[in-house]
């Protein structure tokens, strides 16, 4: 060992062999000095180190009080292990005319069988008065470390054998005690390790042999201590280990700290859910019928996915399970804390979580948990006894022999349950369109805090909320009401009907229960089917407005790709964002996506098809409200028929209809006051111009230009002359009228 010592006290090894064993010139017997001479050199170079240490022995000191007891423990165990090294060492030292490096005496020493060894160390500490004086504290303050309310706990917690607490304790003691890594090198007889090791936990706390602290102990499970980084060798009884610093944080505070959490988490009591109204009662008695069901001699540890969209509640559920069990919630956002980070590090934060929950008694719960590999979350299986992720979508990981799981899906909240959180939120009573949209839980709550505010406030945080994105969308106004609308009288009821089950749909499914005949959407769809011009777009805006529904119409151009599975990716984000949108999604030109499947011949029909079969599936999943518009009705799948709940047909406007129409848009003064008509055959411009209502509009706005320009009134020569260009462009002839060619005074 003296060989190996003088290398690692920075003696070259040209002068391993030219080292003597000398007494301390101050009289101690026990510390041999190293004298070192080298043969290859001139000058004589004279090395005076202390074989095991510079310090001075420690003084005895028995029955202290100021420290912790973990560190007093420690520290008084070292003090007797000093002992018996000093004593094993003097007997193992070699004469001052001694060549070799190692002596005799200590190789004899090192090969004695270690049941010898602990039998004389035993004898030894039985035999010196000083010594029996610190075996006598050592029983004493292993007691107290027995009755320590902090340290048992956290013992108990994390499952830490007797071995386990030894090791992690020595770690502990270098972090609170600086000082005594170097007695953790004199210990070692290496001048470098300064930190705990299992070799020195052994030697200090008397393990019984063949006692292994290994990568499977619970202390590296949950990251409390483990072999210092990089380490060629790190599962070896000399290994350097090291503490986490968030014991040392958390250490005489009373409660568990980390500091890489303190910013990153919240936490949820049972107070904090005390107003709060029961809203997915069916979910909460799964949960709890489960976790009842998997009581047993031997609990296994359990993982439930609370699957709902962002803001469905999903965080209030899980709060409310774990209030069920007196505990608290600690809440952590995944895409946060760890989706950013390599698979080491983002392990490592898991783990922590987990840590800092089971030392504090709470119940983890993951936002987002579907930003993280399920690589990362097998990480930390197992130590909890039950973990809650928040996903929008069920997760692919099954349970393992270590770890039971199971999955429930929150339903959208009910008008009910709506009505029951706005109470518990605000004394007003709760605005209509809570009842009328689908709300989450998140939404309601933000509807609530602008209730201050008016319902104009509330009515925007509602539409800002639902709002979609404009990507795929553009949205249009609604300038018309009922009244705008000119319509045959049966289609007029149809849009009528329509706009009533769009605004009473939540109340006839899940009020009066007959959402059983909906399982797969519950969305009211409609297919306005006639020729261009006839009020099509008018009516989806009218229905928009009256619903208090903002009107998007789905851009053919962005939607539509080229590229296999394209197409199909841009309508799962339409659909998406509109099923609970406060929307009215609008397709015009509907025929081009809902087109007839036809015979495949290639892989451009069989694509084809596909995108078809995809709006089918969709269409019957669909949730919101749609309108889909197309003056080829003909050239629609059939199948589309059987999924839209109403099927309308615009037709051409007759004479009462176009004399409407024209007298509506027709005005007969300004703004001003100012007469603008003069002489018009209301008669003749009903029954003679067969135009529909979007040209009986281009028609007048023609008029106007005309008349505007010839600085005059609005005569039947203007009307006719932009009329007839009208039915030009729809192939329809116009026979000479008297109005044509004259010219009339129009004073």
């Amino acid at each position: 060992m003296v060989n190996e010592c003088a290398e690692r006290r920075g003696i070259s090894s040209r002068f391993k062999r030219n080292v003597d064993f000398v007494s301390d010139t101050r009289g101690s017997s026990n510390w041999p000095l190293l004298l070192g001479r080298s043969r290859e050199s001139d000058r004589r170079s004279t090395f005076l180190v202390h074989r095991h240490t510079m310090i001075p022995a420690i003084p005895l000191e028995l029955h202290r009080t100021t420290e912790p007891v973990v560190l007093e423990r420690v520290r008084v165990r070292a003090q007797r292990l000093t002992f018996w090294f000093r004593h094993a060492w003097a007997k193992g030292a070699a004469s001052i005319d001694q060549g070799l490096a190692i002596t005799h005496a200590e190789v004899d020493r090192l090969l004695r069988q270690p049941e010898r060894v602990a039998a004389e160390s035993q004898a030894f500490y039985a035999a010196d008065p000083a010594v029996r004086a610190l075996s006598a504290e050592i029983v004493t303050l292993d007691q107290r470390a027995g009755q320590d309310r902090e340290w048992q706990t956290w013992c108990r917690c994390f499952g830490l054998s007797q071995a386990e607490s030894d090791l992690l304790a020595l770690a502990l003691a270098a972090e609170l005690e600086p000082g005594l890594r170097r007695v953790y090198a004199y210990l070692h007889d290496e001048v470098q390790a300064t930190h705990a090791s299992p070799w020195l936990a052994a030697q200090l706390f008397d393990w019984p042999q063949g006692t292994r602290v290994g990568a499977d102990s619970n202390l590296v499970r949950f990251r409390l201590a483990r072999p210092l980084d990089g380490l060629g060798q790190p599962w070896s009884a000399l290994a350097s280990w090291a503490v986490d610093p968030s014991l040392v944080a958390s250490f005489g505070t009373g409660s568990w700290r980390d500091p890489l959490l303190d910013s990153a988490i919240e936490w949820i009591t049972g107070s904090d859910l005390s107003s709060w109204p029961t809203l997915q009662p069916e979910a909460l008695d799964e949960m709890r019928q489960y976790l009842a069901s998997q009581r047993g001699a031997v609990p296994t540890p359990v993982e439930i996915d609370v699957i709902g969209p962002a803001g469905s509640g999903r965080c209030t559920l899980s709060a409310q399970l774990t209030a069920n069990f007196g505990r608290d919630l600690l809440v952590a956002d995944a895409a946060v804390l760890i989706a950013p980070l390599g698979p080491g590090d983002a392990a490592d934060r898991v783990i922590r979580v987990l840590r800092l929950a089971r030392a504090s008694g709470a119940i983890p719960y993951w936002r987002n948990a579907e930003s993280v590999p399920a690589a990362i979350w097998r990480s930390g299986q197992g130590l909890s006894d039950l973990v809650l992720y928040g996903r929008e979508s069920p997760s692919s990981k099954s349970g393992t022999h270590h770890v039971e799981r199971h999955s429930v899906a929150l339903s959208p909240l009910s008008p009910t349950a709506r009505d029951e959180l706005w109470k518990s939120l605000c004394a007003n009573a709760a605005p209509p369109f809570i009842h009328e949209h689908r709300l989450s839980v998140s939404e309601v709550v933000a509807i609530a805090r602008a209730a201050s505010g008016g319902d104009v406030a509330m009515r925007r945080v509602c539409s800002d909320l639902l709002r979609p994105p404009e990507e795929l969308l553009h949205p249009l106004v609604c300038p018309y009401t009922w009244d705008d609308l000119v319509l045959t009288p049966n289609v007029h009821g149809r849009l009528k009907e329509f706009e009533q089950q769009a605004r009473l749909r939540w109340s006839v499914y899940e009020d009066w229960g007959f959402g059983r005949l909906c399982p797969l959407g519950r969305g009211i769809t409609a297919l306005f089917a006639g020729p261009s011009g006839t009020g099509k777009t008018m009516s989806a805006q009218v229905i928009a407005r009256s619903l208090g529904l903002d009107l998007y119409r789905v851009d053919l151009a962005s939607v539509v790709n080229k590229y296999i599975g394209e197409t199909e990716k841009k309508l799962r984000q339409v659909f998406d964002l509109c099923d609970r949108a406060s929307v009215l999604l609008f397709f015009d030109e509907a025929d081009a996506l809902f087109g007839q499947r036809t015979q495949v011949k290639d892989a451009h029909d069989r694509f084809a098809n596909i995108e078809i079969d995809y709006l089918l599936q969709r269409m019957e999943q669909f949730d919101g409200v749609a309108v889909l518009a197309t003056n080829r009705s003909n050239d629609l799948d059939p199948a589309f028929l059987r999924r839209l709940r109403f099927s309308i047909d615009f037709l051409l406007p007759g004479p009462v209809e176009r004399l409407n129409l024209w007298q509506r848009a027709l005005l007969p003064t300004s703004p001003k006051g100012e007469a603008l008509l003069d002489n018009v055959d209301w008669a003749f411009l009903a029954e003679k111009l067969n135009l529909t209502g979007a040209g009986i509009k281009a028609a007048t706005l023609g008029a106007a230009f005309l008349a505007n320009g010839e600085g005059c009134r609005i005569s039947m020569r203007h009307i006719v002359s932009a009329a007839r260009r009208e039915l030009t462009k729809h192939g329809q002839t116009l026979r000479p009228t008297p109005w044509e060619g004259k010219h009339e005074d129009h004073g």
